[in-house]
């Protein structure tokens, strides 16, 4: 038996921009050309894809690391760098990918189009687009940014319009596999079905729904207990739950108290998700007493929801059910999709963003990947170069802020990997 996984964590890497080159126009009889270093391309974008064809996360329990492809440098007379490829991360459809600290969504992977989950990073410039009338031979070029990059947690939320509740061993399974065309296990003891079972209900030629068999559902199923905790988020997008109650409590249960652990497990769950209509299924009425029924129909009626004895065994009362489910559903709002909730710090908004720390009495280090960036595609022993990366940290506002706490001539300025001595 294949093991059903609906949670699984994961991180991804979209690809860092090629780095913009640094050239000079070669050709014969031309002494001193000028700058013709190409752009970087574009670093390779992590998509996700619904397919079908998958009905679970197993797979990444086994690979938790995918980085996609960085962009190619540019190179000489003007060329600019391949973009690379997307990397394309197929998963079952309705699965939401949040972001894994946070747990806001940052997509719903239910449509049928692809889904940019980490953009890749934009490619450097090369040392063409530095050139003016002033500096002429830019020995320096701009280097790719890196792409965005996520841990991320993968949770499958089944897409269904019908969701079939109720404890363990009430008819659940045997219910769906009458109405619809699946075949899940069938036993007669608890927690037979192990993963939720999807099936189509037909109803007319051109009229149907999707009902999902929802296994574990026992007290305490919001707290972990049982399988329930595994699967109550599958019931989260249904429109309609078919609460379905063994009447004839042949287990020893009263129909009505199990109808009510449910409902509240349920609203221990999710508030949102207690108060989705209901359509309340005695089943094994076959096997129960008159009384039974209309004791327990009495009780639901009473609740203002409405109720139908049926038996999955027989198909006694099922003939007039998926007709009612579907005229139901005919007045709720659609399918669940999720918003994207989570906003990734664009690179470029907190491009110039720094801060400065004293880490010793002679000593200040500067903690700015964007400085990092333009300091690795400088050349330091240029003075037009150096230049550049001066006036990138007075605009910043660095040079001030080192005067205003104290810097002196030849303390130690540290930038990433670098070192060098402040100079009046």
């Amino acid at each position: 038996m294949s093991m059903f996984v609906d949670v699984a964590k994961i991180s991804i890497k979209a690809g860092k921009g090629g780095d913009g080159a640094v050239s000079f126009h070669r050709e014969k009889f031309v002494a001193a050309g000028g700058p013709d270093g190409g752009d970087g391309g574009r670093g390779g974008n992590v998509i996700f894809q619904a397919d079908d064809n998958l009905s679970t996360l197993m797979d990444f329990r086994y690979q938790r690391k995918y980085a996609a492809q960085p962009g190619e440098n540019g190179g000489a007379a003007r060329c600019t760098g391949k973009n690379a490829p997307d990397l394309v991360i197929r998963v079952p459809r309705g699965t939401v990918v949040r972001e894994a600290s946070t747990g806001l969504v940052i997509a719903d992977i239910s449509g049928d189009g692809p889904v940019v989950v980490a953009k890749g990073g934009r490619g450097g410039w090369g040392n063409t687009h530095f050139a003016s009338p002033t500096r002429q031979i830019p020995k320096f070029a701009k280097p790719g940014l890196p792409g965005e990059e996520f841990e991320v947690r993968l949770e499958l939320k089944l897409i269904a319009d019908v969701g079939l509740i109720g404890f363990p061993n009430v008819g659940k399974s045997t219910l769906i596999s009458v109405l619809s065309a699946a075949k899940p296990k069938i036993a007669n003891y608890h927690f037979t079905t192990l993963s939720p079972v999807l099936g189509v209900v037909r109803v007319g030629q051109e009229q149907s729904f999707v009902a999902a068999d929802i296994p574990g559902l026992i007290e305490g199923a919001s707290e972990g207990v049982g399988l329930g905790h595994d699967f109550l988020r599958h019931v989260e997008r249904c429109r309609l739950l078919l609460h379905v109650v063994d009447v004839s409590g042949c287990e020893g249960r009263e129909p009505a108290e199990d109808f009510e652990k449910i409902n509240a497990e349920l609203k221990n769950f999710s508030a949102e998700l207690a108060g989705r209509p209901q359509i309340v299924l005695g089943n094994k009425c076959d096997i129960a007493a008159p009384e039974q029924i209309e004791a327990f129909r009495a009780y639901v009626e009473g609740l203002g929801l409405t109720f139908l004895p049926v038996s999955a065994a027989t198909n006694q009362g099922l003939k007039s059910l998926p007709g009612l489910v579907w005229e139901r559903l005919q007045g709720l709002p659609p399918v669940q999709v999720y918003e994207p909730e989570f906003v990734p710090a664009a690179l470029d908004a907190g491009e110039r963003r720094y801060t400065i720390e004293r880490t010793g009495e002679h000593e200040f280090t500067i903690d700015a990947p964007w400085l990092e960036r333009i300091l690795a595609g400088s050349d330091v022993d240029d003075y037009e170069s150096l230049q550049y990366f001066q006036r990138q940290l007075a605009d910043s506002g660095i040079l001030a802020e080192l005067v205003e706490r104290g810097v002196q001539e030849e303390d130690t300025i540290k930038i990433g990997e670098y070192e060098f001595d402040y100079i009046f």
